[in-house]
């Protein structure tokens, strides 16, 4: 399987419907096969081999789509890369993956050549106006070829490395084949999400991000069509919604907060949009019941899913009302079991680490390894094909499972995946810094926000700015704190470990009325 011949077959069945709209650019699905086909081509010609790693740290952008088409048919291991992280984050995943070509928009042509300092051999390509030693996007696709292909081997079927951080502070490429991404976005969406080649999705979140990513798959697959926003603006997504007659949107829900007040001023503009297909935290049910109010033919369908494990629950437009909290039940062909810390199982309303199994690890939608990460998949990969999420949940007698909390202990702010321990090395990278904890706090627009806790060396002291800051050159602008507290010493058990609980409960009645609008 791969998805670029999905794309290619598509290609053919719907040469003249639209694949792609973004800013001024229309592309059919003719015109993408073609120009994937030329690009493909052409970084064979360059050298490339199958599952030679290539990076993409673009942004948002038709030109990205065809990018990823390329990488594909020619049997390349994409590596999305989201254009938010810092140089060192840049450097890491670069001398992590090694690539073999690194494609870069000229905004970001600084971070890439530091970035790529190390590397050897790597190929620098320029979407546009390259510089001396670089090679031209359009270039390439000119002078690619238009004859078929090779078939590329079955055997080895890796698509995509997408890296997250990890409770090490040092971000994990989860590993996502043609196969598991084909059953999930082609099969597993169309029977949940009840998507087809007739609906126009907007994608509102970085295609460098699973959820963007998975609407480019959706395409691939489906024939449908998307319309990319370069970057998200609540008033210009209505007007996409209007325009373009979308008919169903890709988000997380803090996309859908910031829509609300637009969808509430403007309901009739939205009047094409069939469904909403929300994931990234759990969906707060007080936002439901406005989004219904608003927009009552709305179908909502919230869910569960990780960039190691895939889809692994739904909660269909018709569980709404009846199960509001959950986040539905296992999506058909995968299997969940709710376990103790021995992996011992727990009888239905017991909270505990969530496994999930559907069939072997890269055959269906699980990754199928942590690259380069020997020691992480020992630890996530299980014996018989399960897989740990490091996530709490509970599950009623009906199937349902409801969230509870955090085993990885991971922030989820904005649908973005911030692990408290990456914010806490940036503190104490700072020479004044003792020690440092950070904890999620409630945020009535991004779900949840980074609260700080520092505890400075003697003798010196420093600002809350000071420390955003210092976050903020080390790691990612969204990672970083958005409230910053002194403390003389962190609460510890007799073993040393910070007692994070205490910190929460200490700052539990400051944020009771954010979590009240939460709700």
């Amino acid at each position: 399987m791969n998805l670029g011949v999905m794309l290619a077959d598509c290609g053919q069945r719907y040469t003249d419907r639209i694949a792609v709209i973004c800013g001024d650019r229309r592309i059919t699905f003719g015109e993408l096969a073609d120009r994937g086909k030329r690009l493909a081509n052409a970084l064979r010609d360059q050298g490339l081999s199958k599952n030679d790693r290539i990076a993409l740290f673009l942004p948002n952008s038709a030109e990205l789509v065809e990018a990823m088409a390329g990488v594909m048919l020619a049997g390349g291991l994409m590596v999305p890369i989201s254009t938010r992280l810092t140089t060192p984050e840049v450097t890491y995943i670069f001398e992590d993956c090694e690539p073999s070509f690194i494609f870069f928009a000229p905004q970001y042509r600084d971070a890439a050549r530091a970035a790529a300092a190390n590397l050897h051999n790597a190929k620098l390509i320029a979407m546009t106006a390259p510089e001396d030693g670089e090679l031209d996007f359009e270039t390439l696709i000119a002078a690619g070829s238009t004859e078929a292909l090779p078939p590329i081997p079955p055997d080895d079927d890796d698509c995509v490395i997408g890296y997250t951080s990890g409770t090490t502070g040092r971000p994990k490429g989860a590993i996502a084949t043609h196969r598991s991404l084909i059953a999930l976005h082609g099969l597993m969406n169309p029977i949940e999400c009840r998507l087809s080649g007739a609906d126009r999705i907007l994608v509102t979140t970085p295609m460098a991000h699973r959820t963007g990513l998975g609407r480019v798959a959706n395409m691939f697959c489906l024939g449908s069509s998307i319309v990319i926003m370069p970057a998200f603006n609540p008033a210009e997504a209505i007007d996409l919604i209007e325009r373009e007659n979308i008919t169903c949107i890709g988000c997380v829900p803090t996309i859908a907060r910031l829509l609300m007040p637009e969808i509430e001023r403007r309901p009739e503009a939205c009047a094409s949009l069939r469904a909403m297909m929300a994931t990234g935290e759990v969906f707060p049910v007080g936002l439901k019941k406005r989004l219904l109010a608003a927009l009552p033919h709305l179908q909502i369908f919230s869910f569960f899913a990780q960039t190691e494990c895939g889809f692994i629950a739904c909660l269909r437009p018709e569980e709404q009302g009846s199960h509001p909290e959950s986040v539905g039940r296992a999506v058909p062909g995968v299997e969940v079991r709710i376990v103790d810390e021995n992996l011992n199982d727990l009888p239905d309303g017991e909270p505990g680490e969530v496994i999930v199994r559907c069939g072997m690890p890269g055959e269906f939608m699980t990754m199928r390894e942590y690259y380069n990460r020997p020691d992480a998949n020992k630890e996530t990969l299980l014996e018989g094909g399960w897989v740990r999420t490091g996530d709490v949940f509970r599950r009623d007698t009906d199937g349902y499972l409801y969230f509870v909390d955090r085993a990885k202990d991971m922030i989820v702010s904005g649908g973005l995946n911030i692990y408290s321990k990456e914010v806490e090395l940036a503190l104490i990278a700072h020479p004044s810094v003792a020690d440092a904890a950070v904890i999620g706090v409630p945020d009535p627009e991004y779900g949840e926000a980074v609260m700080a806790f520092v505890q400075m060396e003697d003798g010196h002291t420093s600002t809350e700015d000071e420390m955003i800051s210092q976050c903020r050159e080390q790691i990612a602008s969204y990672k970083k704190p958005k409230y910053v507290r002194f403390i003389d010493a962190l609460p510890v058990t007799g073993t040393g470990k910070v007692q994070k609980q205490e910190l929460r409960r200490s700052v539990e009645s400051e944020f009771a009325v954010d979590a009240a609008a939460l709700a």
